[in-house]
Formats: C-alpha cells, sequence, structure tokens
C-alpha cells in the first residue's frame, strides 16, 4: 500500500509589529519564548528572561510593559497578589480551630481568626471559649464576605479582619468574577451607581454586585447586620438592575478593559437599550463596550 507524507500546512503571516487595543491603548502582546528585544540598553524584570546574549525573552503570555529601561511582561490571567490594606470579596471553604479560611483567588487561602471579627453587638472583650463554639454562627462555610487585608504571615499566607460596619457578610446581590489585573485601585472599593445597585470592587478579581442597605432597618451594633444570611425581599425592578450590571461588568471582562465605577456607569447607561439577557451576545458586548470606552476617552 503507497502513501505519501504532506509537509505540514503553513501557518499565517503574523507581523511582529502588530499591536492590540486594550481601552483604547495600543499594548504589545507576546508568547512565551518570544524575543522582546535584543536591544543591550534594556533591563529584564518580571516575566522575561535572557538567553545569555543580551536578548530579553518573554517567559509569560501578556503584555509588555517598560519603566524607563525595565521591561517586564504582565500576564494576561494571573493570581492575586495581595497587599497591606486591601479590600477583598471572599468565601469560606473551611471553619477551623479559632480561624476560618477563605478562598480569595490567591495562591494559597486566606486566614480570618476568631479575634479578627467583631462580635454581635459590638462589644469589645477576648474571645472566649464559648464564642469558638458558635464559630458558624459568625461565618460558615459557603459564606460570602467582603474584609481587609491586614497582615501576612511567615508561610506567606496572608491575615483578613472584618472590623468595621462596611466589612460584613454578604447577601442581596450577585457574585461576579473577573481577572484580578482588571479591578483599579480607587479611593473607595465600595460604591452606589445611580441605579440603587451597590458594588464592591474586590482587588482580588471577586466582585458583589448587591441591593442598596436599607439603613433604616438595622444599624452599626445590630447583629443581623452583620452576620444574617437571609435575604432582605428584593424586588423585580431591583433584580433586574443587578443582573444588568452584573452582565456589565461580565462584559468589560470578556473585553479586557480596565474595571471601575465610572466605566461600569457608562457601560450600565449603554446597555439600557437591550435587555439583560441581550448582554450576554457577543455583538451586544463589543457595542455597549466600545460606546463606554469612548466615553471614558472623551471626558
Amino acid at each position: 500500500m503507497e502513501f505519501t507524507i504532506l509537509s505540514p500546512v503553513s501557518a499565517p503571516t503574523v507581523n511582529p509589529k502588530e499591536r492590540m487595543e486594550v481601552d483604547g491603548e495600543e499594548v504589545h502582546l507576546v508568547n512565551p519564548g518570544e524575543t522582546v528585544t535584543t536591544d543591550q540598553q534594556f533591563m529584564r524584570g518580571h516575566g522575561t528572561y535572557t538567553d545569555g546574549e543580551n536578548t530579553v525573552i518573554s517567559s509569560v503570555a501578556g503584555a509588555v510593559e517598560r519603566v524607563n529601561k525595565l521591561l517586564s511582561v504582565r500576564p494576561l490571567k494571573t493570581r492575586y497578589t495581595p497587599e497591606i490594606g486591601d479590600i477583598v470579596v471572599g468565601r469560606i471553604t473551611e471553619v477551623a480551630m479559632k480561624r476560618w479560611k477563605v478562598d480569595v483567588s490567591s495562591k494559597q487561602d486566606a486566614m480570618l481568626l476568631l479575634s479578627s471579627v467583631n462580635l454581635p453587638g459590638g462589644v469589645q472583650r477576648r474571645k472566649n471559649e464559648a464564642d469558638e463554639l458558635q464559630m458558624r454562627q459568625f461565618f460558615s462555610e459557603g459564606d460570602v464576605l467582603v474584609a481587609e487585608v491586614q497582615q501576612f504571615y511567615q508561610d506567606g499566607t496572608m491575615g483578613l479582619h472584618t472590623r468595621g460596619f462596611k466589612f460584613c457578610k454578604l447577601r442581596n446581590g450577585s457574585f461576579v468574577c473577573v481577572p484580578p489585573v482588571l479591578v483599579q485601585r480607587c479611593k473607595s472599593q465600595f460604591h452606589s451607581l445611580p441605579c440603587g445597585v451597590q458594588v464592591i470592587l474586590g482587588l482580588n478579581g471577586y466582585i458583589w454586585v448587591h441591593k442598596k442597605f436599607d439603613e433604616s432597618v438595622g444599624d452599626e451594633n445590630d447583629a443581623s447586620t452583620y452576620y444574617s444570611d437571609v435575604n432582605d425581599d428584593i424586588t423585580s425592578d431591583e433584580r433586574q438592575d443587578i443582573a444588568r450590571v452584573s452582565n456589565c461588568i461580565s462584559a468589560l471582562a470578556k473585553q479586557y478593559m480596565h474595571i471601575n465605577d465610572t466605566i461600569v456607569i457608562y457601560t450600565y447607561e449603554a446597555s439600557m437599550a437591550y435587555s439583560v439577557k441581550e448582554l450576554l451576545q457577543l455583538d451586544v458586548i463589543e457595542q455597549i463596550t466600545r460606546e463606554a470606552s469612548l466615553r471614558m476617552h472623551s471626558d
């Protein structure tokens, strides 16, 4: 039986100088093993290595960034790298002895100590064995909460705390996950949108979109405000607004655009011409994000 060995089909020619637009800015995207530069005046940074011949080569797939003479490659997708003071949204994965383990989209779970949470009623005292026995009344597996990065331990684990009225168990909303590199640092990660929806932009890429808290229902010392897992009554219009904002954030993430409160508002306003379900279509995503980007650059 005769057979013929054919040569591989040639791949289409790619222009090495081709750029991709991200948020209206041209960025240079590289693949692992691709040469970034052969100019000897540049130094290599994170995400690069050298072959010994003054050639800077990318070790990850991402965008080339330059700071003076330093070249680095920022990965397009990466785990969250925490810093002290960051506001993060996390999910309880385990209740251990005097601590909770929290998934924050990092290399390892964060730690929330029993001594780092507020007691019901705002009581200021040392935690005892009775508090340890009722830890699941505070947070149990699967609960979503917002916290602040307080410290780092010797093994690299981050320590969280929830002292403060704005740090509590989350309810009355929807959870959205985006790449952490897209969430921009703002003066505050807690935002109230004109549509009556509140958004918590966790710097770890976890975002919580929820109904506006009714301050007349509870106060700062009310235990139900912190640890209740029962949703309030949510009207149909409020559900529509929450779903629309969530889809707008997902649309920005699919287009790899930076996420902050301003562009979320612009995307929401551009999406009013479509139904909530239509916001999942690719052509609609491209249209509303393009309009939001143009408004951002015109301001």
